[in-house]
């Protein structure tokens, strides 16, 4: 029994040194005018992780909603460690906190049209067994009257027991298309 345990020390060392991580970029935002508009941000977490933000998109009603889409390979889990996402002007307190109206939830080797709808936010995300990964997709409502340039503050993520920020997302609205958008 020594022997095995003696054995597998080295390995836990060579395994422990592969998991060096490197925060990308926290701040979405390259210039402080932020005028260039970008279809979507990607940030990646260790073991795979990431976090997908969209455009906003403006719904009949008038309100705004964007989305998030966390997509983890199998064996991962991921959780908030607040569940509020929080908006906020630069360099100013958050203004309001982003409302989730639905989660979804599919493997990502099953038919598009299989997804679950969870009613109320997890406390972990987990990917299923029968995927090589999973996508989690959450869709935020934003409140009515937005500033011009506002940024999305995300909560922490816990992976493997350990905290990571998560890139704070920008947007602003662009007089040209009449419509918020991501910038950077």
């Amino acid at each position: 029994m020594r022997r095995s345990a003696l054995l597998a020390f080295p390995l836990l060392l060579l395994v422990s040194a592969c998991d060096d991580y490197t925060a990308p970029s926290l701040y979405q935002a390259t210039t402080p005018d932020c005028k260039t508009w970008t279809e979507g941000s990607r940030f990646e977490l260790p073991r795979g992780i990431s976090v997908y933000a969209t455009p906003p998109t403006t719904l009949k009603d008038g309100g705004t909603e964007l989305a998030l889409i966390f997509t983890l390979p199998v064996g991962t889990q991921a959780s908030f460690t607040r569940l509020s996402f929080l908006l906020e002007e630069p360099k100013k307190p958050p203004f309001a906190n982003a409302r989730v109206t639905t989660i979804y939830q599919r493997g990502l080797d099953q038919k598009a049209e299989i997804v679950d709808v969870i009613e109320q936010l997890p406390i972990m995300f987990s990917a299923v067994g029968n995927s090589k990964a999973t996508q989690w997709r959450l869709r935020l409502q934003l409140p009515r009257q937005l500033p011009q340039r506002f940024d999305l503050n995300m909560p922490d993520m816990l992976v493997a027991g350990k905290r990571y920020p998560v890139r704070t997302f920008t947007y602003r609205y662009f007089d040209e298309r009449k419509a918020y958008g991501m910038c950077s």
